[in-house]
């Protein structure tokens, strides 16, 4: 709102950081300062805002300024395409983002971008455009590589037809945007997974455009549009259990050496509840195996494949902390004697691969999930029937860490206990895990029963 109430105060010398000296004025009843590094700097900005008092300018509230810089500033917002305001958020956010945080993000600008312009004549095929937008516009890695010439032009069409960032206040232009994120490349339904995950990305990209003044509002709010509900139950059916796990391992044993080197990672999986970046990272010194009894594992961290063009060092594996901890936090997992055994077995037959770590490709040099994969394929061909193999069953090796925890859970230990061996909160064990502990009830009233019991019966 315009007004013509501006009061300008004197300025005030604060006597602490790199900008000391701070002007102050009021707009109606709206406060505002600025701090600068110098007197005279300070001095100059309030000469110019007296001096738009002087001439007769109204203020605004929302802003503090005088309304010819406030038009001026608005001009110069509504040219800032999407395309150009995009790349300016991804490359500010990249130094604090975790290799996958980057490629993920741009995986959703890249899908956000092309349904953000004027029009689409000349468009360049869909699979060159999101690769030019994903692989270049997006990506700020210094192992990118020179652009070819056929994603350079896209990029350039691109630049020509984006609309205005301030567009999206236009309810059409959004929703071009929200049903982008709905679809694949060849115009198939998403997973609610994906939606979301881009949805997140074009919220953060609104947010920052609100930041940069570029939009006053989020547009997200006035439109009756929400991403899917995601489920996070576990599906258990296609879990197995304790007994089929050990059987698919004990397949994996019987595919030659390479096979039997892996059976490990897998129980790590199985045994440990590790996730899978985080059984390549682990090394010898992370161990501690007795001769008998159980032994320990320290996990230190996790070395997630995420490709080369997204890591700082252009290495395919992002060295980095456990899931959702501190860098330097570490998760104690007790193992149980039957895999302290094959720990041991594994180190005596296979000795260590990089960096003392316990699991190495074929080759040397870090496990690819390709490989991983490929084996426990094999593997569910011997173990399952016909009609489980065409099921998600067991599908990845990951389900084996849900065959471990569900098994914890069961065997009756405290579900904070459970949570701090899985390395997540209580709050995704009760989420993901439901089922399992619903199937505890009948055994915790029963015990409450019991203890009510003998209270009264002492009474």
């Amino acid at each position: 709102m315009l007004t013509f109430d501006v009061q300008i105060y004197k300025l005030r010398d604060l006597k602490r950081g790199r900008k000391p000296h701070q002007l102050r004025w009021r707009v109606g009843k709206s406060p505002h300062s600025r701090t600068f590094a110098t007197k005279t700097l300070a001095d100059g900005r309030r000469a110019e805002l007296l001096t738009a008092i002087n001439k007769g300018e109204q203020f605004d509230t929302d802003t503090g300024l005088p309304a010819s810089e406030l038009r001026a500033l608005m001009q110069q917002q509504a040219q800032v395409s999407w395309f150009e305001h995009a790349k300016k958020y991804a490359e500010v956010t990249w130094p604090d983002s975790s290799a996958k945080e980057r490629a993920a993000r741009a995986d959703g600008l890249a899908t956000i971008t092309p349904a953000l312009v004027t029009d689409h004549r000349g468009v360049p095929p869909a699979p060159v455009l999101r690769t030019a937008l994903s692989c270049w516009a997006f990506n700020f890695s210094e192992h990118r590589g020179e652009i070819p010439a056929k994603f350079a032009e896209a990029l350039g069409w691109l630049s020509q037809k984006s609309v205005p960032v301030s567009q999206l206040e236009d309810s059409d232009t959004l929703r071009e945007a929200l049903t982008a994120i709905t679809l694949k490349l060849d115009g198939k339904r998403a997973a609610d997974n994906t939606i979301k995950r881009k949805y997140s990305t074009l919220s953060g990209a609104i947010g920052y455009a609100i930041e940069r003044k570029l939009l006053t509002a989020n547009p997200l709010k006035s439109v009756k549009w929400a991403p899917p509900e995601t489920d996070h139950e576990i599906d258990f059916r296609y879990v197995p259990a304790p007994r089929q796990a050990r059987d698919l391992i004990e397949a994996v044993r019987t595919l030659g050496p390479r096979g039997r080197h892996l059976a490990t990672y897998y129980g790590c999986i199985n045994w440990a509840a590790t996730r899978p970046a985080e059984v390549t990272h682990l090394r010898l010194a992370d161990c501690t195996l007795p001769k008998t009894g159980w032994g320990l594992i320290v996990a230190p961290g996790s070395s997630p494949r995420v490709g080369s063009r997204w890591t700082d060092d252009g290495q395919s594996h992002e060295e980095r902390g456990l899931k959702h901890r501190a860098r330097s936090a570490t998760r104690d997992i007790p193992i149980p004697p039957v895999f302290v055994q094959m720990l041991r077995e594994h180190v005596d037959e296979f000795g260590l691969g990089l960096d003392g770590r316990l699991f190495q490709a074929t080759e040397g040099g870090l496990l690819s999930t390709k490989e991983t994969s490929e084996v426990w394929k094999k593997a569910r061909d011997l173990v399952l029937s016909p009609e489980q193999v065409k099921t998600p069953f067991a599908e990845v090796p990951y389900d084996l860490r849900a065959t471990c925890v569900s098994g914890w859970l069961a065997a009756g230990v405290d579900p904070a206990e459970v949570a701090h061996r899985a390395g997540h909160s209580i709050t995704v064990l009760f989420k993901f895990y439901a089922k399992v502990l619903d199937g505890r009830k009948d055994q915790s009233n029963a015990l409450i029963e019991k203890f009510l019991d003998a209270e009264y019966d002492g009474g």
